[in-house]
């Protein structure tokens, strides 16, 4: 059966030609043929240039996400298997793989397909239509791949929960993927052990992508009095402990996280000086000025105060709050870490709200460096949405 055509409108197309993977709705000109939903189709410009081939989905504003460029190349399993053999390749040379994300969605040219590895576990996360098809058959592509390098996956989950799939159509998903197993489990990163709760955790379980700024912040809390704010399963908190804290205190306003937390304190025999809360970090955090608290290092690891362009003004404000905050309970010359996960808040505005917050502290601010996310999170140039992370560390000294 011959393939359905997809051709632009003169103009169409700009993020594609520029590097990106996503074609929208309003720049498409006719579709010729009959196309199921999720279905690969061949992308040409308005005079038949061929673009390359992508699936399609006409309940989604990105009307086709790209799988390659190459006019006429079969997405079919050996072109998967490519995909695949190139995403591992990748990890083992740029990142520890014991646990890591292992496919980045359009970043590994596999849009809107996510899969992390914990351990022997595979968490899976399939946003897009047409890659949920193909998901299960990457999977077992990825097993064998593993496999080649003696490692055995024991299980996988399927973690399909976001809401984001409503806006393709889709149902939320979530659960095993094959056998069912104990969807708990143990891994280690820069020294420090964690329980994964890849069934009832946030998104896939575990925050991978702040793996090395985790532990760039381990050398800042020797001896240190450290405050980790949004502390979720105590990763920054468990850092500092590790590092040889003297204390550390991790805040976080859900109770689920702060059992998982000091469950993971116990299991790295932390507990005596990495103590956690459940509150509100915005309440807490000007109480603790009131109460004239210091600290050496401050944390803040905030969730996405904004997933959409619309709301950033008050994301700005959230930003700017607690980085207020935070200044103001560092003793002069101790050190900041501070981030934003959301790709809206581009890095020039978030340096820019930390440096209103900064002014309005009274502090001045001596960057020690900028990082992003770990290279297991690649981000690929012209595909704005892969570069989301941004993280800062900074010396807070007084203004004198």
């Amino acid at each position: 059966m011959e393939q359905a055509v997809v051709t632009l409108k003169k103009g169409g197309g700009r993020l594609l030609k520029s590097g990106g993977a996503w074609i929208f709705d309003n720049e498409i000109a006719s579709v010729t043929g009959d196309v199921p939903d999720g279905d690969i189709v061949c992308v040409q410009d308005f005079d038949g240039y061929g673009l390359g081939s992508g699936f399609i989905n006409s309940h989604s504003k990105i009307r086709v996400r790209m799988m390659t460029r190459k006019p006429g190349q079969k997405v079919d399993d050996a072109f998967l298997r490519m995909r695949v053999h190139s995403a591992w390749e990748y990890r083992k040379k740029t990142v520890d793989t014991d646990s890591c994300r292992v496919i980045f969605g359009e970043a590994d040219f596999l849009p809107g397909l996510v899969v992390d590895k914990f351990a022997d576990i595979l968490v899976v996360q399939s946003l897009a239509l047409g890659i949920d098809r193909m998901k299960e058959t990457i999977i077992g592509l990825l097993k064998e791949e593993m496999e080649k390098d003696g490692i055995k996956i024991r299980g996988v989950y399927e973690r399909s929960d976001a809401k984001v799939r409503l806006q393709e159509g889709m149902e939320l998903r979530k659960g095993f993927i094959g056998p069912e197993f104990n969807t708990r489990v143990e891994i280690k990163e820069n020294g420090v052990r964690y329980i994964v709760d890849v069934k009832e955790g946030q998104k896939t379980g575990f925050f991978l992508d702040q793996k090395y700024n985790r532990r760039a912040v381990q050398r800042l809390c020797k001896d240190a009095r450290v405050l980790d704010c949004f502390t979720h399963t105590g990763s920054f908190a468990l850092n500092a402990g590790y590092a040889g804290a003297k204390s550390v205190l991790g805040v976080d306003a859900s109770e689920l996280g702060v059992e998982q937390a000091r469950e993971n304190a116990r299991l790295n025999r932390l507990e005596d000086r990495v103590k956690f809360v459940c509150r509100d970090v915005f309440e807490l955090l000007p109480e603790l000025e009131e109460k004239k608290e210091e600290f050496d290092v401050v944390i803040l690891d905030p969730p996405a105060f904004t997933k959409s362009r619309s709301s950033v003004k008050n994301a700005v404000k959230g930003y700017r709050e607690i980085n207020l905050r935070g200044m103001k309970l560092i003793r002069d010359g101790g050190y900041l870490a501070t981030c934003s996960c959301s790709h809206f808040m581009t890095p020039d505005l978030f340096t820019q709200t930390i440096a209103q917050a900064a002014r309005q502290a009274h502090k001045r601010l001596r960057q020690v460096e900028y990082r992003t996310q770990a290279p297991d999170h690649p981000i690929l140039w012209s595909a704005d949405e892969s570069y989301y992370l941004k993280f800062y560390i900074f010396q807070v000294c007084e203004e004198k």
